[in-house]
């Protein structure tokens, strides 16, 4: 599609949202191929009439060179000439010059908010905001079963190998009786759940059970020395207790069943650049459930239509033991070990450091079920770092005390699993 086209859709946008009749459009849209009926049936799920208007806009800027005219051509058969008219209008109008941007200063009341006693907020807040039509437009999701924006390969990273890469997953549930650390119930759900979801996401999937912190260790960096040349990603999974640990680049720790605790940075350096060459401007994920500190979030008053979804009866436990540092009151070297960039990276942690991470007996942690629930429901279509914004909105939600999972991202480029 030209330039000018995706122009005209973009700045016709509003209005198409506000007047496009969708429902005589599926059947024209499929029949002259502008959309397979997989598509189709997914623009159809996008929500409301409007919902549903927006994403077939965003999506026919990824339809090729003829989407636009026939996409005009069926305005007219279905009786929406005059959208197709003013979509003509806004191609033939030659782009805004940056100096014409409409900036219209919209003012936020901050004084009915409740404010921190130690900081003084300004009455009001002028932030200047773009009109509609000339903002930076997002590059659209890509369709169902497309993982890469093809406008934009190079800031993605490619998933060619199959299987794509090596997915480790220690799983830590029986701890020695001399660690004070109880059996972690429901963590054999969360493993046999991520196993088979990163088996479907074409990882070749390890698990280890309950091993030693130096067993940890070994199995970490076994991984971390075999040739991933061949592979495009890795996948470190780790399910354990965990507590809060003195660190200079990723914070907590994780432990083993005998009780003696492994920092997460340090588990992390074994896969950075320096000490695991063939990954080397390669994704490299690591998805944390582990407590990071046992203070208990009851959270704060919200209005009423926020998120206030009540977790399923159950044992609820939590993965939290006590601040701890190693001998001497540091880490170990390997743990400090700088990396000059920390790139490709990403570690995603299913709670706030220095909070607890809760997890049911018998359905598994809540980070992890959503986890799960997320990936099966938009690994198709949407990056990584979407996807655990989701998961930390649904898990923000749960119970009477609250959670918040999150990442830190050194990733350089959007991440799309490998989906068929």
């Amino acid at each position: 599609m030209e330039e000018a086209q995706r122009r005209a859709l973009r700045r016709g946008r509003a209005r198409l949202v506000e007047a496009l009749q969708v429902a005589p459009l599926w059947d024209p849209l499929e029949e002259r191929g502008l959309f397979t009926r997989t598509m189709v049936e997914e623009l159809q799920s996008a929500g409301s009439r409007g919902d549903q208007a927006r994403q077939l806009v965003i999506d026919l800027e990824t339809r090729g060179k003829q989407a636009f005219p026939v996409f005009l051509s069926i305005l007219r058969d279905t009786g929406q000439g005059d959208l197709a008219d003013m979509l003509i209008k806004e191609c033939e109008c030659p782009p805004v010059s940056p100096q014409l941007v409409d900036l219209r200063p919209v003012e936020l009341d901050l004084r009915g908010e409740k404010r921190n006693k130690n900081v003084n907020f300004p009455e009001r807040l002028s932030i200047p905001v773009q009109a509609e039509s000339e903002r930076p437009q997002m590059p659209p999701v890509p369709a169902r079963g497309s993982a890469v924006d093809k406008r934009n390969r190079d800031l993605v990273y490619e998933l060619k190998a199959d299987p794509c890469g090596h997915c480790l997953i220690l799983n830590n549930v029986e701890f020695s009786g001399d660690t004070n650390l109880s059996t972690r119930d429901g963590s054999n759900v969360d493993c046999k759940k991520l196993e088979k979801r990163f088996k479907s996401l074409h990882f070749d999937v390890l698990i280890r059970h309950d091993l030693k912190a130096q067993e940890m260790v070994s199995e970490l960096q076994k991984l971390a020395r075999r040739d991933h040349r061949a592979l495009d990603c890795c996948i470190v999974v780790i399910l354990s207790h965990g507590c809060q640990m003195s660190h200079n680049q990723f914070p907590g720790g994780v432990y083993g069943t005998d009780g003696k605790p492994i920092p997460i940075e340090k588990i992390v350096n074994y896969f950075n650049g320096s000490n695991c060459p063939s990954l080397r401007g390669k994704p490299k994920l690591f998805f944390i459930q582990a407590c990071g500190g046992e203070q208990r979030d009851r959270g704060f008053p919200v209005d009423s239509d926020s998120p206030g979804n009540e977790a399923p009866g159950g044992s609820l436990e939590s993965d939290a033991t006590p601040f701890r540092t190693l001998s001497g009151g540091t880490d170990e070297p390997d743990a400090v070990a700088s990396l000059p960039t920390p790139s490709d990276i990403l570690v995603s942690y299913s709670t706030f450091p220095g909070f607890v991470s809760w997890r049911d007996a018998s359905r598994g942690s809540w980070y992890v079920e959503t986890l799960d629930n997320v990936l099966e429901q938009h690994a198709r279509s949407e990056d990584l770092l979407n996807m655990l914004t989701l998961v930390a909105n649904a898990v923000s939600g749960k119970g009477r005390y609250k959670q918040i999972p999150g990442y830190f991202n050194f990733l350089r480029k959007k991440f799309f699993f490998m989906c068929k």
